[in-house]
């Protein structure tokens, strides 16, 4: 089979064509724009594989989507604007990318008679959660540029299906975390910062509750949806890790056996959700487990930063983190 990979050159892009091609006998073909949280050194591992093939294009350029796109079996549509922060100061861009661009995918894709297609979305279309977990058939209440322009393109992709009869599967998962992932996002932030000797930034009072998944676990639920999920649906993908930002900055002091000194906090940003959670359990009713404890998963985590300086610190100082 041969998978077509939106955003592969980014955190989870990439780490999924490693899942595939570790896991699978597919043909990979990722399509990145390369913008600033993308770029082919995430994926130097792999280059070399004969599965493996790239096009630089952006998902907005239908001709040259289309072109990249033709002889594939099935789309994995991770390509997104992704950064909250980044959402408030400039939304434009999120809803051209996140909102546009994926109707384009669609429309290539439902021309191209792609035989499935899963968008990879966010439980933070939910909103804040005050209490329990957010089923797939819950109302969407996005409070955020960024989840806003994400719940477009979740009513987008199963539009395609509703009225053309397009093959899509939507899939949201919570917080992920692992190797790759852009460091002005949290946890490489944190990381990084304190292999530098630098203090963590913690919004408000680091109450804020998020499920950390490591990018790994949510490959193999992505891998499973294509596999066995029914066209039409959604799957949440959470590891039923909800945990206190100020808790995630504790773990990971106690990691490099730092203090509180470490921790700077700082003015929370505007309509910052207070928690996320997720039921899973149409997703474990196709057979998936996660494999990595929240505290395995972030000392390995920290061990992938402290030996792959050569790929983030170039990106930190491009960014003036």
């Amino acid at each position: 089979m041969k998978q077509f990979v939106t955003g592969g050159a980014g955190f989870i892009g990439s780490n999924y064509v490693r899942w595939v091609l570790a896991n699978t006998d597919d043909e990979v073909t990722v399509y990145d724009a390369l913008t600033y949280a993308g770029n082919l050194s995430t994926l130097r591992d792999v280059e070399d594989d004969p599965r493996f093939s790239f096009v630089k294009g952006d998902i907005c350029d239908r001709t040259t989507l289309e072109e990249a796109m033709a002889g594939h079996d099935v789309v994995v549509h991770f390509a997104a604007e992704s950064h909250v922060d980044r959402s408030i100061a400039g939304p434009d861009e999120f809803v051209r990318t996140n909102c546009f661009g994926t109707n384009v995918v669609m429309d290539v894709a439902r021309r191209l008679e792609v035989s499935r297609v899963i968008h990879i979305g966010t439980d933070e279309v939910y909103g804040s959660v005050e209490e329990g977990s957010s089923l797939e058939t819950d109302r969407l209440e996005p409070r955020s540029p960024y989840s806003a322009s994400k719940a477009g393109s979740d009513l987008i992709a199963l539009a395609y299906h509703t009225t053309y009869g397009l093959p899509v599967i939507v899939t949201r998962c919570t917080n992920n975390f692992g190797p790759y992932q852009y460091p002005e996002k949290a946890l490489p932030l944190f990381t990084t910062n304190l292999i530098e000797g630098k203090n963590i930034p913690l919004y408000g009072d680091g109450l804020n509750q998020r499920d950390w998944l490591y990018v790994e676990d949510h490959c193999a639920a992505v891998g499973l949806v294509l596999e066995k999920g029914e066209v039409g649906e959604i799957y949440n993908i959470g590891a039923g890790n909800e945990t206190p930002n100020r808790v995630l900055v504790d773990k990971l002091l106690a990691i490099f056996g730092v203090g509180e000194e470490r921790v700077d906090y700082v003015p929370d940003r505007p309509g910052h959700d207070r928690r996320y959670s997720v039921n899973i359990d149409k997703v474990t009713a196709l057979g998936w487990r996660k494999k990595h404890t929240l505290d395995e998963a972030l000392e390995a985590t920290v061990e992938w930063y402290r030996n792959n300086e050569w790929w983030w610190r170039p990106l930190k100082e491009r960014a003036g983190l």
